[in-house]
């Protein structure tokens, strides 16, 4: 089965805000094997989306559109759905029944109504009630192609996905199995690894693609195939993983099903029964941001603190003062002495610390913008490492954070 995505929404196209629906769809779509074969974001225009349309049931066996469902004028999506299915709304009671209790429940607010017109859908629409939201979700087959029209509000979109489309799907669709390999490697470029495994990559069968995932720090080499022969893609999957390692074994740092490296050390935490806390200075808490993003993330993750400033260093951590004067607090001996405190102070079994100059200036260190200092705190040692993350201040931010999860990862990798 093959899908075409389409986000309706101006917004999106102006950049107000960022398209991440998308991308959660796609994902969730591929696990139970649906191909998706095109993603659109579009204009809120009856032409633009009627010509949308027009295509992708031209190419696609399932259409998932997302957006345009609210109660104001400028969401047109689901009159232009009803001109493309030469078709007209009519008052669904379900629906304006759910609405009533919502506004009743939890809006306190009198319904005007435009609200009362969330509960116009088209005739020939399934209605795919929301519990979340006002706009229900509609399933509407035309010939041999499926149109699904969901709000844009993502929670409201993910609710029904999970809960009405997606087992839906799993019922009307000849689904093929589709398996993906992703191994996580660090320490050199994407060209250097595409060198080494140049004739392996030529060799590969035919039902088998390689795809470079380069990132700050890191590369991803997913290995994905599909087909009907769950067994045969499993196994020869497999071989070319066994292939691949012989051949870069001293890169590999594992391997990622939700191919991101903050996955693979949660889930590395939670298989080795162990904690970690995070003291950040340069990452200003984006590593922890990250950790805490990762569903059961709470099982591992103890706690973080920010100490941006040098004196928070101090009063929060119990930095010692003469070792920031004598070796400055972009340093070595701070980045391990963060890490010892806060591994401390939150009783956890690993720590990461960073401390370092991300630019553009050089605020309380006279160390060159790109400086940063790694401290990782294990239950057996301390220490801090050295680097330079180059001049770009989002770069810097970015390299240190993945060379912190990177460390981390490898001292689980050997515990």
């Amino acid at each position: 089965m093959q899908a075409t995505i389409i986000t309706i929404g101006d917004e999106i196209l102006i950049g107000q805000i960022v398209d991440t629906n998308s991308a959660w769809m796609a994902r969730e779509l591929n696990k139970i094997g649906v191909h998706v074969y095109e993603i659109l974001s579009i204009s809120d225009e009856r032409e633009h989306i009627l010509s949308a349309f027009a295509k992708a049931k031209q190419q696609s066996d399932i259409v998932l559109i997302t957006g345009g469902l609210g109660p104001t004028k400028d969401d047109i999506t689901k009159k232009t759905i009803c001109e493309f299915f030469n078709d007209e709304l009519e008052l669904n009671q379900e629906v304006l029944d759910h609405v009533i209790m919502l506004f009743k429940e939890y809006v306190k607010a009198p319904m005007v109504d435009m609200n009362k017109d969330q509960a116009l859908v088209p005739k020939k629409a399934q209605v795919l009630m929301n519990a979340y939201g006002t706009a229900p979700g509609m399933w509407i087959q035309e010939d041999e192609t499926i149109f699904v029209s969901m709000p844009g509000v993502p929670f409201e979109m993910k609710s029904l996905m999970t809960d009405r489309v997606l087992p839906r799907i799993k019922e009307v669709g000849n689904l093929n199995f589709i398996h993906h390999r992703t191994i996580l490697t660090a320490g050199q470029g994407e060209s250097t690894i595409a060198t080494r495994i140049e004739e392996w990559e030529n060799n590969l069968p035919s039902h088998i693609k390689l795809a470079y995932l380069p990132s700050l720090g890191t590369v991803r080499l997913r290995l994905s195939s599909r087909g009907t022969d769950k067994g045969f893609i499993l196994k020869t999957v497999d071989q070319q993983i066994k292939a691949l390692y012989a051949l870069i074994n001293d890169v590999i740092i594992g391997e990622s099903n939700d191919e991101s490296l903050v996955h693979s050390v949660v889930q590395l935490l939670k298989e080795k029964h162990k904690t970690v806390a995070t003291a950040e200075s340069c990452t200003g808490g984006k590593i922890a941001s990250l950790i805490t993003e990762i569903p059961g993330a709470s099982q591992v993750f103890k706690g973080s603190t920010v100490t941006y400033a040098t004196q928070s260093k101090v009063d929060i951590l119990s930095i010692d003062p003469v070792v920031i004067e004598k070796y400055s607090v972009v340093s070595e001996q701070v980045a391990v002495q963060m890490a010892a405190q806060v591994r401390k102070k939150f009783k956890s079994d690993f720590a990461i610390a960073t401390t370092g100059n991300a630019g553009p200036t050089q605020g309380d260190s006279d160390a060159p913008v790109g400086t940063v200092y790694i401290g990782i705190a294990t239950p057996l040692k301390v220490y801090g490492l050295h680097f330079m993350m180059g001049n770009h201040r989002e770069r810097v931010v970015q390299k240190s954070i993945n060379k912190a999860l990177e460390l981390l990862q490898k001292e689980l990798i050997e515990l």
